[in-house]
Order: C-alpha cells, then structure tokens, then sequence
C-alpha cells in the first residue's frame, strides 16, 4: 500500500491583501468566525475589516436610511438653496456707517441640499455633525415623529448588532446576550431617570402660574418622552447628534446623557468602541469574581493575568483623569471662568459636560459654555486626542496578550459569563467605577443644581 504524505494545514490566521478583502470561501469565512485555533499571534487584518464595513455595511444601510428620510419630507437635492416669498414682509434696521436705515425683508432663502444621505450616514457612523446648525431638531433633518424614532434606532443598530457578533465570534451567542443585557439594563434604567426628571414641574415656572413638564429648548413636536429617547440613545453612544439642547434639561434629566457618557460610552456605545468598552468592564467584573472565591479569574477561557489587569486599568483610568484634570483647569483658571455662560453649579455643569463629551469621542454640548475660545480649542483638543489614543493603546496591548494565550477548559469553579449573575455583576462593576471616579463631581454639577432648584439645603 503506497502511503503519502498529506500536507499540514496552516491554522494560523493570516492577513489579507485589501485587495482580497472580500474574497474567501465560506468555511474560510466560518472558520474565522468561530475561532478554532485556540490563540493567535495577529489581531486580525484593518484593511479587511475597513473594506467589509464599508461595502457591505455602511454603504447598504446608509441607502436603505437614506430613502426613509426622503420619504418622511427630508431634503435631498445639490440645489443650493430655495428663495420664498414670505406671506408677511419682516421691516428691521441696519447700522450703516453713522446712520440708521430702514428695511424690508419680503424673500427668504432657504437652505437645501443632500440632506437625507449625509443624515443617514452621520447617525449610522455615530458621527452627530447636523447639516443644520440645530442638528435634529431642524425641521429638514428631522421631520416627523416617525423620523424622530428611525434616527435613534440607526445609531443603535450597528453597535447592537456587534454584539451579537461578538457572541458568533467567540462561538458561544450567550455570552453576546449577556453583553446586551447588561446594557440593556443600564439603558433603560437612566432613560426612566432622564423622563421622570424631565416631567417634573420646574418649581420656577410653577411660581408663575406654568404647570406640567418644562418644555424649555425643546422641541413641542417630540415632547419630554421623544427628546429624553434622543438624548440617551446619543449619549449612551459615541454620537452627538441631538434633538433638543441639552443645556436647557433638568438637572437630573441633564445627569443621564452627561453620565452615560462618563460610564465610558459603553451602554451599546459607538460603532465596535462600545463593545470594546463594556468588554474592558467585563474583564474587571470576573476579576472581582476571582478575588472573591480566591481564584485565578477567566474570561472566555483565557487566564486574566497581572499584566492584563494593568492594561484594562490604564485604559479605565485614562478619560476620567482627563475629564476631571480638564474640568478642573476649566473652573479654576480666569480664560476657562470666562467661558461659562451660568453661574454656580450650572456653569460647572458646562465645562463637565464639555470636557467629558471631548474625551469620551461625543459632540454634545451643554451649549451655554463659550468653547470656541483659544483656552477651550486647546483644552477640548487635547481631551479628544489624548482621550483616543491613550485607551487604544491599553486596549490592543490587552488584546494582543489574551489572543496569544491558550484557551482552557472550564472546571467547576469558573464563572459563568452567560448568566443573569455576571449580568448584575457587569452592571455592578460599571455603575461602581462610575460612581468612583465621578460622583464628587456629579454632586457638585447636576445634584447641586437639582437640590438648590427644589430648595433642599
């Protein structure tokens, strides 16, 4: 009998050429996905996934959004812009040289363009900069009750979705179902916050006789229900695309977007930084398990050594360090003071809310502060690159670590990181280093303002 020799199979992962991004046979493709070799000496190929994100993805969506918003009346035209007559002419002043001159306004121009596409993609990529200066609440970007839900639901959808693969990736879908519900949680739980804060009377508009829900800088269309919706899916993301201005909620309905964002944008969070955020946290809450059993703690079959602690504790460190040191600067030095439109614990709320939105890769604003000043441009700038750049670092150093170790068996002492405990154990660890690094703070910005507005001394 003629023996051959068959060839050994590579089962290292090997990059692919851009060029071949989209090439593969399926069991290529279901191989990757499940991970069978158990380590790996890469983290995979950027070209690959920038390729298939943007094809296959991005640009897919982006259409199929696109075509909802042009249905619901938004705008998409290369036509500049639209001049009317208007049913009533405006008469106004004009300062020209030493004299006073009289006008009349009888046409308006109105601004178009490709709206529907540059919307779709903006709140899809978790991007937030509005065609219109008003963002979202322009009547052209966001027309309708029912554009009012799609918008949300496209800066929702791919961070979502990632979950569910990150439970295909790692072959088991439980472990992406505890992910969302730890979210899910989180999410639901701040979004009731925000609405019953909202609803409630401002005491200084009660005085003079206007009872039921302020209503102040927000859109009547939407209503408190609507706008709270907006501001926590935004901020729970990395997208800061809004609906209302901020600035004018209610101290704790003000609370919940500010400190959605100082969780780390992980409550589904942006697109794939979400996921690597609350994972960063789920690698802290197994940890804690550990120290509490007297164990070695494993996530996903992989051993959490020293050096992994130390990366998932720099990247954690790292904004909150930012968004304080920053704050701090911003009220204690003259060109910062200068900045803030309000007083007291609402001025403070500014300049928190700015340099926590900055760091944390957002774009909302408490609007009343005066950011575009050479102390805010640099201070702002700062947070936004050192606040990027200092988490990926960690964040692939810990990546590279555990995907070079081997997987292990799980004996009857592992956790288990699919149940109803690891999910109240994540929401614990997150809300928990939440409340470590920003509750002094929050109690001298949003809690101040709060009790002070209710008259609590």
């Amino acid at each position: 009998m003629e023996v051959r020799d068959e060839p050994v199979r590579d089962t290292v992962r090997r990059p692919l050429h851009p060029r071949a991004a989209l090439s593969g046979t399926k069991a290529d493709s279901e191989n990757r996905l499940t991970h069978k070799n158990s380590d790996s000496p890469g983290l995979g190929n950027a070209w690959l996934d920038l390729t298939r994100a943007t094809l296959l993805v991005l640009l897919p969506l982006s259409v199929v959004f696109a075509l909802v918003f042009v249905w619901q009346g938004v705008p998409q035209t290369l036509a500049g812009t639209h001049t009317a007559q208007l049913l009533d002419p405006v008469t106004y002043t004009v300062q020209q040289g030493t004299q006073t001159v009289t006008q009349t306004a009888t046409t308006q121009a109105i601004p178009l363009g490709p709206v529907a596409s540059q919307e779709a993609i903006k709140l899809l990529g978790t991007n937030g900069g509005g065609f219109f200066n008003a963002n979202s609440a322009h009547p052209f970007e966001n027309p309708t009750a029912l554009t009012n839900f799609f918008e949300p639901l496209a800066i929702l959808l791919i961070p979502a979705a990632l979950v569910f693969l990150f439970g295909r990736w790692v072959g088991d879908w439980r472990q992406g179902a505890a992910l969302l519900g730890a979210m899910l949680v989180l999410f639901i739980g701040l979004y009731a916050v925000g609405v019953m804060a909202q609803s409630t009377p401002n005491p200084l508009l009660v005085r003079l006789g206007l009872h039921g829900p302020s209503l102040e800088g927000l859109e009547t269309r939407f209503g408190v229900v609507g706008t709270m919706l907006f501001a926590t899916v935004t901020t729970a993301t990395s997208c800061g695309a809004v609906n209302a201005m901020h600035d004018s909620l209610m101290p704790m309905a003000g609370f919940v977007p500010m400190f959605l964002m100082q969780l780390g944008e992980v409550v589904f969070g942006g697109v794939g930084s979400g996921l690597c955020g609350m994972l960063l946290f789920a690698v802290v809450a197994v940890f804690i398990a550990g120290l509490m059993v007297g164990r070695t703690p494993e996530y996903l079959g992989k051993k959490i050594g020293a050096y992994e602690m130390k990366m998932v504790a720099i990247a954690v460190i790292v904004v909150p360090a930012l968004v304080l040191g920053g704050t701090a600067l911003a009220v204690r030095l003259e060109p910062g003071l200068a900045g803030l439109l309000n007083p007291g614990a609402h001025g403070f709320s500014e300049a928190l809310y700015a340099l926590t939105s900055a760091a944390n890769n957002n774009g909302s604003a408490f609007a009343g502060l005066a950011a575009n000043t050479p102390f805010y441009n640099v201070l702002l700038a700062a947070a936004m690159w050192f606040g990027r750049f200092l988490v990926i670092v960690p964040v692939l150093a810990l990546a590279g670590s555990l995907a070079a170790k081997p997987r292990l068996t799980a004996s009857p002492g592992t956790l288990p990181t699919h149940g109803p405990l690891f999910v109240v154990l994540l929401v614990g660890t997150v809300l928990l280093v939440g409340a470590l690094n920003y509750v002094p703070a929050l109690a001298l910005g949003p809690v101040a303002e709060h009790l002070a507005l209710f008259g609590v001394r």
